[in-house]
C-alpha cells in the first residue's frame, strides 16, 4: 500500500453513548486493503457497536471514520456499495430455501431475475451448500446457517467485510470450514475485519488485532507482538529423574541467568527465556551433568495471557453490554 492509498478502514476517536453509558470511548483503527483486522474483546466490549458505526448502521456521536477514504457520516450511500456486513445471526426467511433467500438478496441489490439465480447458485457451490440448496432454512444446521448468511453478504463482491463474531456457537470442525473460507476471500482481493471473543480465532485469522475492552482500544499489533508485551517465551524441560530436579535448577540459574519454577507434578521445570541461543548450552551442560530430558519445548505467551493482563479478566468473561445493540443481530 503507498502513501497515497487509503486504508480499508480508517477510524480516529469513535465515541457513540446510549445514554449515561459510553459504550464506545475513543476508538482508532486503521485497516490496511486486502488484510484481516481482528477486533478481539468480551461481550459487551462495544465491538458490534463499533462495527455499526462503520457500516453506516449507527451515527457516531463523536470523532470520524472513513471507508477507502469515504467519510461513513457524509457519504453513507457510497460507504453501503464498498461493504457487506455478515452479523451474528442471518436475516434470513426460515421457511425458504437458500436459493430463494439469497436471489431475495441479489434482487433487492439490483441484480436482475437472470443474474440473481446464478449468482445465487454460484455462491451456494461456492459454500459446499449446493445439496441443501432446495431445503428450507429451518431445517439447516448452525454451521450451514452461517455459511448461507456469509454467501449472502458476497452477493455484490465488495471490496470489504465486516465480520461480526462470525463463528460463535459453530463446532470446531465448521469454525476450521469458516477460517478456510475467510483466508480464501483475502487471497482473492478482499480486506476483512472481524470481531470476536475468541482467542485462538483471531490468533490464527489476523494480520493485525485491537484489543478493545469497555469500550476503548487496550493495544493493537500482530498476534506475535502483543504477546511479546506481556512477556518473553519460557522454557519448558521435563527431567527422566525428579531426583535431579535441585541440580538442574542451579545449571538454568548459572547459564540462563534466571531463576525456573517447579511444575506441582515436579520434574517438570519452566524457565523464562530471553535469549534462545544460550537453550543450546545449556542442554550442553545439563547433558555433561548426567541430567536426561524426557520432553523439551518453548512455550511464547498466548493472547489469553495478553487480555488478562491488560484488562484484568479473560476474553471470554461476560461483560454488561455496551449499547442495547450488542447482543442484536447487524446485518446489511
Amino acid at each position: 500500500m503507498t502513501s497515497s492509498t487509503p486504508p480499508a478502514v480508517l477510524a480516529e476517536g469513535l465515541v457513540k453513548t446510549f445514554g449515561a453509558n459510553r459504550a464506545v470511548d475513543g476508538v482508532d483503527l486503521r485497516v490496511a486493503t486486502g488484510t484481516v483486522y481482528g477486533v478481539l474483546g468480551p461481550n459487551g466490549a462495544g465491538k458490534t457497536t463499533t462495527i455499526s458505526m462503520l457500516a453506516t448502521l449507527l451515527r457516531p456521536d463523536g470523532g470520524r471514520a472513513e471507508i477507502f477514504g469515504h467519510d461513513v457520516v457524509r457519504s453513507p450511500q457510497i460507504v453501503r456499495q464498498l461493504i457487506g456486513v455478515t452479523g451474528q445471526y442471518a436475516s434470513v426467511d426460515e421457511s425458504l430455501s437458500a436459493t430463494e433467500n439469497l436471489i431475495i438478496f441479489a434482487r433487492l441489490l439490483g441484480l436482475s431475475r437472470t443474474d440473481a439465480r446464478l449468482r445465487a447458485t454460484d455462491l451456494l457451490d461456492r459454500f459446499g451448500l449446493t445439496e441443501a440448496a432446495r431445503r428450507p432454512l429451518k431445517h439447516f444446521s448452525g454451521g450451514m446457517r452461517r455459511r448461507l448468511d456469509l454467501a449472502a453478504s458476497l452477493i455484490a463482491q465488495p471490496p470489504l467485510l465486516f465480520l461480526d463474531e462470525p463463528t460463535t456457537g459453530l463446532d470446531p470442525r465448521t469454525r476450521g470450514q469458516m477460517w478456510d473460507t475467510i483466508r480464501e476471500l483475502v487471497a482473492t482481493g478482499s480486506t476483512v475485519l472481524l470481531t470476536t471473543q475468541y482467542l485462538d480465532e483471531a490468533d490464527q485469522l489476523a494480520d493485525r488485532i485491537a484489543v478493545i475492552d469497555h469500550g476503548t482500544v487496550v493495544a493493537e499489533g500482530t498476534g506475535d507482538e502483543l504477546k511479546a508485551s506481556v512477556g518473553t517465551a519460557s522454557l519448558q524441560l521435563r527431567l527422566a529423574d525428579p531426583a535431579d530436579t535441585t541440580d538442574a535448577l542451579r545449571a538454568i540459574e548459572r547459564v540462563l541467568g534466571v531463576q525456573a519454577t517447579v511444575s506441582p507434578e515436579a520434574a517438570r521445570l519452566t524457565a523464562p527465556m530471553s535469549d534462545a541461543d544460550r537453550v543450546a548450552e545449556l542442554l550442553i551442560t545439563l547433558r555433561e551433568a548426567g541430567i536426561h530430558l524426557t520432553e523439551m519445548s518453548v512455550q511464547k505467551p498466548t493472547l489469553d495471557e495478553v487480555f488478562l493482563t491488560l484488562t484484568g479478566h479473560t476474553a471470554t468473561d461476560d461483560t454488561t453490554p455496551s449499547g442495547p445493540d450488542e447482543k442484536e443481530t447487524v446485518s446489511a
